[in-house]
């Protein structure tokens, strides 16, 4: 709670920097207004979504969608980069400024009494909008994003594979977070084509609501709706713990979907019996990796010999020891595709984890981690949402 309140104190703080500069900037009094008008309805959009947040509750209308997408973006992204920038430039500002009284001492400049904008006046107008104009443009953007997913398609090679599991289907369904940014006509989409791709398996790893309980009954109910012919198997994941992970975990527990937490289940397909591993969301805050490690090697403490196995874990780095004990194949999520990336190596996916999109393999052992199909951030750069097709074949080698 406290790096909460110091997390929103810090943005209050921008939003009225930022107006005060703007302010000082933009001296036409049309442009004060603007600017004013701006800021209040920044700073109106923050406590809106705080209210939202105690109250437990969830807009899902389509004004207030485009108002939080504007108050994310411009207090996650632009906020932050004109802070950067202000810090960078600070050394060029504070000697313009001195130039500039130094000439005013020596050489007052005369009252301009037209109305009309000169020079210094036009550049500095232009100088205040452009941040909440181009805020608007990006969340124009996220809005239409909000609509879209792709379904992206794997082939996945896999060593001692049994032959009888060979063609085997899966639909990987990540970080749908019903909710706020994600819900009406995207989440029906998400079901059709689930059903409509016709798999064998529907593996669900994590993030299924966005952190309110009110859409949790939605969100099994969306699960219940999907179709494959050997069932449906869900995790859970950090966003689902938000606002009180024992009682969703008691929820989803009693809704007759099957939940691995911390547990396994023996499906038979084909008379071949495949193993699925459901990890829980590791709570750890220091040395997490290492606490995912001994979650994951727990958890294959039950591994039954015959089976084959294949890992769902939220976070991508349960991979390691997955691949350490031998497990062929661990679906994950969480990422987002690095949610806002410059092109496929730069961006926050590698700079915050060691797989964020894809496939990565490690000897025998085969990754995949989903860019996710919700969102709880409106805008993805170069990180499109997705349901994730995977098909598996025996491999040569097995």
């Amino acid at each position: 709670m406290r790096f909460v309140l110091v997390l929103i104190g810090t943005m209050v703080a921008l939003d009225l920097l930022w107006w005060a500069a703007s302010t000082r900037i933009a001296r036409p009094s049309f442009a004060r207004i603007a600017v004013a008008i701006f800021a209040l309805a920044q700073l109106t959009g923050l406590i809106w979504l705080l209210a939202q947040r105690f109250a437990r509750a969830e807009s899902t209308a389509l004004f207030s969608k485009f108002a939080l997408t504007n108050v994310f973006i411009w207090h996650m992204i632009l906020l932050p980069l004109l802070l950067l920038l202000a810090i960078a430039l600070l050394p060029i500002l504070a000697m313009l400024a001195l130039v500039r009284s130094a000439r005013r001492l020596g050489n007052p400049a005369p009252a301009d009494a037209s109305g009309a904008l000169n020079r210094r006046q036009f550049l500095g107008v232009a100088l205040a909008a452009a941040p909440p104009l181009f805020n608007l443009s990006l969340a124009t953007i996220a809005m239409r994003q909000l609509e879209q997913f792709r379904v992206r398609r794997f082939v996945l090679p896999i060593a001692g594979l049994p032959s009888d599991l060979h063609g085997l289907t899966i639909t990987q369904i990540s970080d749908l977070h019903v909710g706020r940014f994600t819900s009406g006509r995207v989440l029906r989409d998400v079901v059709r084509v689930v059903n409509e791709l016709r798999v064998d398996l529907v593996l669900l790893t994590g993030d299924l609501i966005n952190d309110a309980l009110i859409d949790l009954d939605h969100g099994l109910d969306l699960v219940r709706s999907m179709q494959a012919r050997y069932g449906v198997y869900l995790i859970e994941g950090n966003h689902d713990l938000i606002e009180n992970g024992p009682e969703f975990e008691r929820r989803v527990k009693n809704s007759g979907i099957p939940f691995l937490l911390d547990e396994s289940i023996v499906i038979k397909i084909r008379d071949v019996p495949l193993q699925l591993f459901g990890l829980s969301w590791t709570r750890a805050r220091e040395n997490r990796d290492a606490a995912i490690a001994a979650a994951v090697n727990h958890l294959l403490n039950q591994r039954q010999p015959e089976s084959f196995p294949i890992l769902l874990a939220h976070h991508p780095h349960a991979f390691d020891a997955a691949a350490a004990a031998s497990v062929p194949l661990t679906l994950a999520g969480h990422t987002h595709g690095g949610q806002l990336m410059l092109n496929d190596q730069y961006g926050f996916g590698p700079a915050l984890f060691r797989y964020w999109s894809g496939l990565y393999s490690k000897g025998a052992s085969k990754l995949v981690v989903s860019n996710g199909v919700g969102n709880w951030f409106p805008l993805r750069v170069r990180a499109p949402a997705e349901l994730l097709h995977l098909t598996l074949l025996r491999s040569g080698n097995g």
